[in-house]
């Protein structure tokens, strides 16, 4: 992040989410500690700890993009990158109790919302930067597959003491290989001659679910757009 009036109160104001949350003194004792203008500070973060909050996990997704655009990551296999890129996200996080306090903000009605837009931009982040460029149904649902992953991963890791996290890298392992098994299951109905009569009708119904536009994506819940702190 750039040295914004809003990377300067994300900065601060970690150290008091571990005893606060993400919530109204922790954004205060964030301004406290920069000293700046109350006027500014609600201009960038309207929403306060929330939209910092926001933005701590926006700036973890696109550190996890810096790391996978490294050449070595590109001769890596699919499930490799996605591995990389779900351990990578994790790794970055330099207190796992902001990610838990987090979690505690966005399981709230009101930020629910939120919570899952984060999560399914993170998932549609890692799916564009290894390449996918599907356009239909199968956008949706490897996003959704992912999410499910990645979600279930995060728990894990919230509460895994194993020495180096191994047992949530093996849990994640775990995890990939039982969506492989289902994209081994889709790839043998294509194959079979029965099968793929059979689903002839559905697919046809799916063939018509498209992507949102890639041209049209700022506003979007399926995109990360390109962003800049303010």
């Amino acid at each position: 992040m750039t040295d914004s009036p809003k990377a300067q109160l994300l900065d601060a104001i970690k150290m008091h989410v571990p005893f606060d949350g993400w919530t109204r003194p922790a954004f205060e004792a964030a301004l406290a500690d920069t000293g700046m203008d109350p006027v500014l500070a609600r201009a960038v973060c309207p929403r306060g700890a929330v939209d910092l909050a926001i933005a701590f996990h926006q700036d973890g997704d696109a550190q996890m993009l810096d790391r996978m655009a490294q050449p070595d990551v590109a001769e890596m296999k699919i499930r490799e990158k996605i591995t990389f890129a779900v351990r990578t996200r994790l790794e970055l996080v330099e207190d796992k109790e902001l990610v838990r306090r987090g979690m505690t903000l966005f399981s709230l009605p009101q930020n629910a919302a939120d919570g899952s837009k984060l999560v399914w931009q993170t998932c549609d982040a890692i799916w564009n930067a290894i390449g996918d460029t599907s356009d239909d149904v199968n956008w949706y649902t490897k996003r959704a597959t992912l999410a499910g992953v990645y979600s279930s991963t995060v728990l894990y890791w919230l509460g895994d003491d194993s020495e180096g996290h191994e047992a949530t890298w093996a849990f994640l392992d775990r995890r990939i290989e039982n969506v492989m098994q289902i994209e081994k299951l889709k790839a043998t109905v294509r194959k079979s001659p029965f099968l793929s009569k059979l689903m002839a009708g559905p697919n046809a119904v799916l063939s018509h679910i498209k992507a949102p536009s890639r041209l049209n994506d700022q506003g979007l819940p399926g995109h990360m757009a390109p962003k800049s702190q303010s």
